[in-house]
Parts: C-alpha cells; sequence; structure tokens
C-alpha cells in the first residue's frame, strides 16, 4: 500500500491529486483512466447533485418528508461509486446518493423512502446494497459482520461502510473498528468529515490531530484524503480495497469535506456556521474543481453541461412522479408484520385507529 505508506495520519499529511482551478499538483498519483471514464464519473455526480437539488425543492412544496442534502460532497460517493464491484458490498449511512445509485438504487426507491414507503428500502435492482441505517454509526458494526462472512466463507469482495464524522464519537464505530482489525476482515471504513455532526463542530467533538490518526489505535493502515478531490477519493479507495480484499484486513479513510447544505431541511446552518465560513469551502467545491479539469483537457463545457443537465432534470422528475403515484399503505400493513401472530395491544390498536379514521370521515 504504497499511498498508505507515505500519508502519515499522526502528522495530519492529506492526499490530493487536483486544486481548486482543477490543476494536477502531483502528477505521480493521479491514475490512468480513459477520458470516456472520467467525463462519465463527472457526469455521475453532476446527476446526483441535480437530484438532490430537485429533492430539497419537493421537500420545499410539501410533496416528500424531511431529507439530507448531499451538497457538497459528491467527489465521495463519485469515486467510490466507480471503485465498487457488483460483488462488493455497501453499507451506507444517509448522505451517499451518488454510491446508492451507482450500486443499482433508483432514484424512486429514493424518493419513495422519503416520503414514508419503507419499500424505497428494498434496492430491487442494487445487489448487496444495506438500507440507510438511521442510528448513527450502528452500520458499522453490520459491515464488520458482513466483513467475518466474507472471510468465513472465503470468499474475494470487499465492504465499504461509510459515516460522518458525528459517527467516530459513538461507541458502535471504535466496537466495530477493534472487532474488524481482531478479525482482519476487508472492509473500508469511510469517514466523511464534513466539519459538523448536525451543529456540532469537529473541534469540539474530539482532541486528536484528524480522523484518520484512530487508525492507529486499532492496528489498521488510516489516510486523510481530500474527500472534494475526486482522483485522490478515487486512488485511496482503490488501493484500500485492494489491500483488503487480499486479506490484510480493514483500512481507514477520511474523507475531508464540507457539508455545503443544511444537515437536513428542518436544520438551520446559520445559526452554528458563518457565510464567511461556507465561502471560503465553496472555493473547494468537488463539482466546480472536477468541471475545471474536464475543460482543461478539452473534455466538457458549458453548452454541454446546460444540455446534459436538462435532460438530468427531465429523468428526475420523471422518476419523483412515478414515486408521487405509488399506492398508499394499506392500513393493515401497519400492523401486522411485527409479529407472526397479531398480539392483543396491537388488533386493540388496530380497531382504535380504524375507528378514529371512520369518525374523521363522518366529520367532514
Amino acid at each position: 500500500m504504497n499511498l498508505f505508506e507515505q500519508y502519515n495520519p499522526l502528522e495530519d499529511q492529506i492526499v490530493k491529486i487536483i486544486d481548486n482551478e482543477g490543476k494536477v499538483i502531483h502528477p505521480e498519483r493521479m491514475p490512468a483512466l480513459e477520458d470516456s471514464f472520467v467525463t462519465q464519473a463527472y457526469q455521475d455526480m453532476l446527476f446526483a447533485r441535480t437530484a438532490d437539488y430537485m429533492a430539497v425543492s419537493y421537500q420545499r412544496q410539501g410533496r416528500m418528508y424531511t431529507y439530507p442534502p448531499n451538497l457538497g460532497q459528491e467527489a465521495i460517493s463519485g469515486a467510490l461509486g466507480k471503485v465498487m464491484r457488483e460483488e462488493d458490498w455497501l453499507v451506507p449511512a444517509f448522505r451517499e446518493l451518488g454510491a446508492w445509485l451507482a450500486k443499482g438504487a433508483t432514484l424512486k426507491e429514493v424518493f419513495m423512502y422519503y416520503m414514508g414507503y419503507e419499500d424505497g428500502s428494498l434496492f430491487k435492482k442494487a445487489k448487496k446494497l444495506l438500507p440507510i441505517s438511521v442510528p448513527i454509526a450502528s452500520q458499522f458494526l453490520h459491515a464488520t459482520g458482513i466483513g467475518y462472512a466474507i472471510k468465513y466463507k472465503n470468499e474475494k469482495n470487499v465492504v465499504f461502510a461509510v459515516v460522518g464524522d458525528g459517527g467516530t464519537s459513538e461507541g458502535d464505530f471504535h466496537e466495530a473498528l477493534n472487532f474488524a482489525s481482531v478479525w482482519q476482515v476487508p472492509v473500508v471504513f469511510i469517514v466523511q468529515n464534513n466539519q459538523f455532526a448536525i451543529s456540532v463542530p469537529v473541534k469540539k467533538q474530539m482532541n486528536s490531530v484528524n480522523i484518520a490518526v484512530k487508525s492507529l489505535a486499532y492496528g489498521m493502515p488510516g489516510i486523510k484524503v481530500d474527500g472534494n478531490d475526486f482522483f485522490a477519493m478515487y486512488v485511496a479507495l482503490k488501493e484500500a480495497a485492494e489491500y483488503a480484499e487480499a486479506g490484510n484486513g480493514p483500512v481507514l479513510i477520511e474523507a475531508l469535506t464540507y457539508r455545503q447544505g443544511a444537515h437536513t431541511t428542518s436544520d438551520d446552518p446559520t445559526k452554528y456556521r458563518t457565510s464567511e465560513e461556507e465561502q471560503l469551502w465553496q472555493m473547494t467545491d468537488p463539482l466546480a474543481r472536477f468541471n475545471k479539469y474536464l475543460k482543461d483537457k478539452k473534455l466538457w463545457n458549458d453548452d454541454l453541461e446546460q444540455q446534459v443537465t436538462e435532460q438530468f432534470k427531465l429523468e428526475v422528475d420523471k422518476q419523483f412522479q412515478e414515486a408521487e403515484n405509488v399506492p398508499p399503505y394499506k392500513l393493515e400493513d401497519v400492523f401486522k408484520f411485527t409479529y407472526v401472530d397479531m398480539p392483543d395491544d396491537l388488533k386493540l390498536q388496530q380497531t382504535e385507529y380504524e375507528n378514529f379514521l371512520k369518525w374523521k370521515e363522518n366529520k367532514q
């Protein structure tokens, strides 16, 4: 693992390949990728951002419930989507829209989930993709368990698990890393350090030099990466996956990024951060940097961006309308799938609710 050997988390070193202007500053680290691969990666990130913008708009229109924006973190999911294979597992948090889509989830399913349909978590065409984990960092334990099963069955695939920086303050995070290292399972742990655990800044969560350094306590490689640099993320994830798949055990990647939007559509970030801070981080925007790189290589232009974006908007709206047209749940479905035989207290609740709905209908 050449990359991991050269970047020491104790010294707070960070992997970067392009700068904010899209210029390659470390050509020796630049992966050899086909132009078509690179432009497709950018379009995937652009699609995720377009869908994200529109999801927030749908929520503001009252057509969808609370939604967690992905704005500013697309390079992490974009690179992950290009490194993951069909046989690999993805164990997400809730801000990995691009990676879900790359794994085979549909926007319709994502929209359904945020409309209150549990069927939105089925991901019918996505192989080895777990649903969103609402209890923060609990998914890291799931990832370690899946990694154990992979090793036990002598399979050749990798688990990619994602959490935010706030998740590192949970016991589940540390338990998962500890057992993953003890068992030497093939898990790549990714922390999206977007600077805030809702409103709590990283500096109030921990006193360590960074998050990547926590890997040392658990005896695994760790590295800090510019999470807004698609190429840096791609290289780090690729090397980490190859290391884990070879039977060497888990890896920890800290992806340094910034959550440009609110924590969720129920949040007001102006209460805990300044516009000056937001403007400073805006200069590192992952799509803007990638866009400048592609334009410099004559692989992209503004007209193409506008044309593609308009096509994306039509596709997003189409899938949203499909989600809106899904019939409502049957009332009995709320009650009958928890137990094999419905207990009396649930039967009573169902009866009471049915009576309430009848009363409400008659009142109108």
